[in-house]
């Protein structure tokens, strides 16, 4: 199980530093400059994916709880969803003038780490 748990934090970490930076470097090539911190966004995914990952390898070794854990997995997506609001609510809902690149901005982090997590969970839930 701590080889699962280093796989996930190595594939979180790298998607965030890789991600992070890359997403930093093509915003500042074209000189735009987001409403919100970007790294707080990555940092943000890449905690709450890793704890739901791993929450849910230890969990698949409870026989009780295995065969619920899809419908669990819908709880932590639903969190998730509340607490980015709740904690980038100014930068979501304050700004008048919400530019494009800023929503896609908000949006790339969300689908890769989001996909990502999809793929272990699947995994997690398909080895019984």
């Amino acid at each position: 199980m701590s080889k699962s748990f280093l796989i996930y934090f190595l594939v979180f970490f790298s998607l965030y530093f890789i991600g992070f930076n890359s997403h930093q470097f093509i915003l500042e090539k074209y000189s735009l400059s987001a409403t919100f911190s970007l790294q707080k966004v990555y940092l943000f995914h890449f905690g709450f994916s890793l704890l739901i990952c791993m929450s849910f390898k230890y969990f698949s070794s409870v026989d009780k709880i295995f065969q619920q854990l899809g419908f669990i997995y819908l709880i932590p997506i639903f969190l998730k969803i509340i607490l980015f609001s709740a904690i980038f609510y100014k930068s979501l809902f304050n700004e008048g003038d919400f530019p494009f690149f800023s929503k896609v901005s908000l949006f790339i982090p969300a689908i890769i780490f989001l996909l990502t997590e999809v793929i272990f969970i699947t995994k997690i839930l398909s080895r019984k």
